[in-house]
């Protein structure tokens, strides 16, 4: 098979995208519109540009992260992240995505997108016991920002923490996975709320349930084509690497609402290429099924069996949604396995520090997609407790040591040791929760095959936890 279907399809595709036609069942929109009130001149009652801008917000405060010196422009690092994650009475330049050669974006400015958003209002803040300190989500956020502000590059070796990777994957689960999936989703399904027989709000061009429908497409991230695309196209469009695959209407440039991947989506297409998934394909067909559903009731109020049906496609999307972010961790958990192995073996201090950072690295994303789990819908319950208790406040660094807490002031607390062996055992005892308990099926970076071997030889090692 081609791996580059799209090269085929790109006229029909762009006629589909802007006739609402031919290929209206395989593309997010165009979808007509059916609010029987409106009397202005919109054709297409399709709007998420507001998620999208939250996307390139979490993108922009990621590459903020590692910005900083190790502490002389500390300041002013703090307040340009806050001003992305808070919002600004300015518009903000977009930082990432960025055009790369070959790879042109339209929008450089947030305002492009959608006026007057921010991270913060969005943002999970029930408990996060997965951090230290007894936080709410959002004030592990804030931590975190103040700390990323602090180091060099964002790298804190001395704890063992990447804050662009925490700050990122954390947020993909804190801000884009919680609001589809435990609000907009859920309770904003529900028959009184958003009804489809009024627009979502006075003069829009879209009924309550259809952009209530859109804002949990936006929040997943995939581009309005990525139906038609392949698992490795819609990977290469989020990495900017195919414009052919991502310039849907052919005009030469990417449109970001529309255009590009991010996000969930984007770790979707990863574990897709792996070829014994297929949660793209599930989620994005849900989420266009759902939407002609709404469609088709043409600005009525949807019946009880309608928004069962809708009910049905949600369940899909969070389910589907809630194994990439299981996948993503596992995969990490497996990086950082072997990351332990190379930096225990070694041959010099130049190779152990290379080891090292890629191992803080690794953990970082594997420590934030847990996080990310813990925003959703669901109440993990003891999966998080043992998710929790196996990974830690932080990975073993370098002097064997963990952190166990922060202090009133907000500093890390280190006073337990745990081996280097011990946390590879820990790391594969994650690799087999996250399969058990949400039935995954990529899989990458699988260790759990020396789980026997490596239990066998602990069985007499005094490298366990301790005071």
């Amino acid at each position: 098979m081609s791996k580059h279907p799209f090269k085929l399809t790109t006229c029909l595709v762009a006629t589909a995208l802007f006739s609402g036609a031919a290929f209206a069942g395989d593309t997010y929109g165009p979808y007509p519109v059916t609010v029987k009130t409106y009397d202005g001149d919109k054709t297409n009652s399709v709007s998420y540009g507001g998620q999208i801008a939250r996307h390139v917000l979490s993108d922009s405060l990621k590459r903020l992260a590692g910005s900083g010196n190790g502490g002389a422009n500390a300041a002013e690092v703090e307040a340009q992240m806050l001003s992305y994650f808070n919002g600004s009475d300015l518009d903000l330049e977009i930082l990432a995505p960025t055009a790369r050669d070959g790879f042109p974006i339209r929008q450089t400015m947030v305002g492009e997108l959608s006026g007057g958003k921010n991270i913060a209002g969005k943002f999970y803040d029930g408990a996060m016991p997965a951090w230290p300190g007894n936080l709410t989500g959002k004030e592990v956020l804030l931590h975190m920002i103040g700390k990323a502000a602090e180091a060099d590059g964002g790298f804190d070796a001395t704890h063992g923490y990447d804050y662009a990777q925490l700050i990122s994957k954390f947020t993909m689960g804190a801000m884009a996975y919680n609001q589809a999936v435990d609000n907009y989703l859920d309770e904003k399904l529900d028959a009184g709320v958003k009804p489809n027989g009024q627009p979502y709000s006075e003069g829009a061009a879209y009924t309550g349930k259809e952009h209530v429908w859109d804002e949990a497409f936006g929040y997943f991230g995939a581009a309005a084509h990525s139906l038609l695309l392949s698992a490795e196209d819609n990977y290469a469009t989020s990495k900017r690497k195919s414009l052919e695959a991502a310039d849907a209407n052919g005009d030469g440039i990417v449109d970001l609402k529309s255009e590009m991947v991010f996000a969930g989506a984007y770790y979707a297409a990863g574990a897709d290429k792996s070829g014994k998934t297929a949660y793209m394909q599930t989620i994005m067909r849900a989420f266009i099924d759902g939407r002609e559903l709404i469609t088709s009731a043409n600005g009525e109020d949807l019946s009880e069996a309608q928004r069962q049906q809708l009910k049905a496609y949600a369940a899909t999307i969070a389910d589907n949604w809630e194994k990439v972010f299981a996948e993503a961790a596992f995969k990490y958990a497996g990086s950082v396995y072997k990351d332990i192995t190379a930096i225990t073996t070694a041959a010099d201090d130049e190779a152990r520090a290379k080891a090292y950072r890629a191992y803080v690295k690794h953990w970082s994303e594997m420590k934030g997609f847990v996080m990310a789990l813990q925003s959703g819908k669901n109440n993990l319950g003891r999966t998080a407790v043992h998710l929790n208790r196996l990974i830690g406040f932080s990975p073993v660094t370098l002097d064997e040591t963990i952190v166990s807490g922060i202090d009133a002031d907000g500093n890390f607390i280190k006073d337990r040791k745990l081996s280097w062996n011990s946390y590879q055992l820990h790391m594969l005892r994650v690799q087999e929760l996250l399969i058990k308990d949400f039935a995954i099926e990529a899989r990458a970076k699988d260790a759990t095959a020396e789980l026997a071997g490596l239990v066998d030889s602990l069985s007499n090692d005094g490298g366990a936890e301790s005071d």
